[in-house]
């Protein structure tokens, strides 16, 4: 072990396990016929618990820099890739039925998955503006090729497109920051960028181009306010099972390129990009909350949800603080958890030949099943963020961390904002309970999905009523990322 490369090689174990298997499910769907597809889907779930293995196995309460500085091992990287390989593992649950009925149950799809996994863990330890910038390039171009698989789908395609165009503009943009910052203080590892600017020796005047690019960059990624043009034509384009994915695991990965950019390496910088996410913020609450309530397509309307709840993650990020930091990672915890929850009963209700992505489809839903009307009321209730469910002790959190740091007329602001903004959530819970079905195809999920879908919902509501034991591991991961 006294090889310092060996080492390097031990601290990427999850990494490399990911790495070859996409590349072993993509080899041996060669030899599969259909009837043996579900192979493939066993080996990718089996690739993200030994990945989870792994990530336990060798995780330590300390900070380990490998490979020269440009990866990291800390508490921060492994929840967030724990959380990631769960989150994606009920993502391939939800979606089995869905791509089968498509011809989308190949051996393409779940590679892709992998590789966007890989470009999602890659990204939760970057320490180094490569490493970072490699790990996003990675899941966009999954991500793209995902939204475009289903070949026969004109409306896929188009969304592919629109996405690519504008997410290659996106990082060229925090690719010019990033240089920008690099030539101001003439560090690419986060850490000695930090150390640059507190020396007080770089351009300011340099140093605040490149951030605006690299910001808007982010907030591309994000979704947020006025980057968000790509989230509703995406989001309602792609298959549903993409739309699933890139509306869930990806935050996570977000959050991490987020935390190691501007909280790891930029934060003295904080007076100077508070400004822009307070204004990012206000935009995204108001035009996702406002917009959403004249969707009639559901998958549209989840979209500008998405924008909202963006502006709220950001709360704890402007704050700039230990405890906002905590409820940022806590808020996007509880919303990716909502997320699926949310998109798999779309999945649930859609077939062949029928997508179950407009909000009369959920008519009476009640009638056909109360038990999935339940768990989507608890879900709906969540994103409303009404007590006792998660979403209302998620967003008690970031608005508390707001609050704390000064910002009482934004906390005031986002409180209206909410209260509005229930107003489309609420409104599907009308049309399950009040309304009578249009649509009377008995509802009959596989065990798998039944069970985790009903989970799904359950824990929507268990951890809103004891939030205490996700909160202390947010709160775990965030402690020894900022010291």
């Amino acid at each position: 072990m006294n090889n310092p490369f060996i080492y390097d090689l031990m601290a990427a174990r999850p990494e490399m396990l990911v790495l070859g298997m996409a590349m072993v499910v993509l080899l041996v769907d060669l030899f599969l016929s259909e009837r043996n597809r579900y192979i493939g889907y066993a080996l990718t779930q089996m690739t993200l618990f030994g990945a989870a293995f792994l990530t336990v196995y060798t995780h330590t309460p300390g900070v380990s820099y490998v490979f020269n500085g440009m990866f990291v091992d800390d508490p921060l990287a492994d929840v967030l890739k724990l959380m990631i390989y769960l989150s994606t593992s009920v993502v391939l649950v939800y979606s089995r039925s869905y791509i089968a009925l498509r011809g989308m149950y190949r051996g393409e799809f779940f590679a892709l998955l992998l590789f966007a996994v890989l470009g999602m863990m890659i990204m939760a330890s970057g320490s180094h503006f490569l490493t970072l910038y490699m790990g996003l390039e990675l899941l966009s171009l999954c991500l793209y090729s995902l939204v475009a698989l289903d070949r026969d789908n004109p409306r896929a395609t188009e969304a592919a497109m629109k996405y690519f165009v504008l997410g290659a503009l996106a990082s060229g943009m925090l690719l010019y920051g990033m240089s920008m910052i690099y030539g101001a203080t003439g560090a690419l590892e986060i850490a000695e960028v930090k150390r640059a600017l507190l020396s007080g020796a770089p351009d300011h005047t340099v140093l605040i181009l490149g951030l605006v690019f690299v910001v808007a960059g982010l907030a591309f990624k994000l979704g947020a306010v006025p980057f968000q043009m790509w989230v509703p034509d995406v989001y309602h384009g792609s298959p549903t099972a993409v739309t699933l994915l890139i509306g869930s695991v990806p935050k996570f990965a977000a959050f991490a390129f987020v935390m190691r950019l501007l909280i790891q390496g930029l934060e003295p910088l904080a007076i100077d990009w508070q400004g822009m996410l307070i204004i990012m913020s206000v935009l995204s609450i108001s035009i996702g909350n406002i917009t959403a309530i004249a969707q009639t397509n559901l998958k549209r309307m989840l979209a500008y949800s998405t924008i909202s709840h963006i502006g709220f993650l950001l709360l704890g990020f402007l704050s700039v603080s230990f405890n906002g930091y905590t409820s940022s990672l806590f808020y996007i915890a509880a919303y990716v958890l909502m997320t699926l929850g949310g998109f798999g009963m779309i999945l649930l209700l859609s077939r062949k030949g029928f997508e179950a992505e407009n909000l009369d489809d959920l008519k009476g839903l009640n009638q056909r099943s109360p038990w999935y009307a339940f768990i989507m009321l608890l879900l709906m209730f969540s994103m409303a963020g009404v007590p006792p469910t998660l979403g209302f002790y998620a967003k008690f959190a970031v608005l508390q961390a707001a609050l704390q740091a000064g910002l009482v007329k934004l906390v005031i602001f986002a409180v209206l904002m909410a209260v509005i903004g229930a107003f489309y959530y609420l409104r599907i819970v009308k049309l399950m309970y009040f309304d009578e079905p249009q649509d009377h195809t008995p509802i009959k999920p596989q065990r798998d999905v039944a069970l985790v879908l009903s989970l799904n919902g359950l824990l929507v509501l268990l951890i809103g009523l004891m939030p205490e034991w996700l909160m202390e591991l947010c709160a775990y991961a965030v402690s020894q990322s900022i010291e």
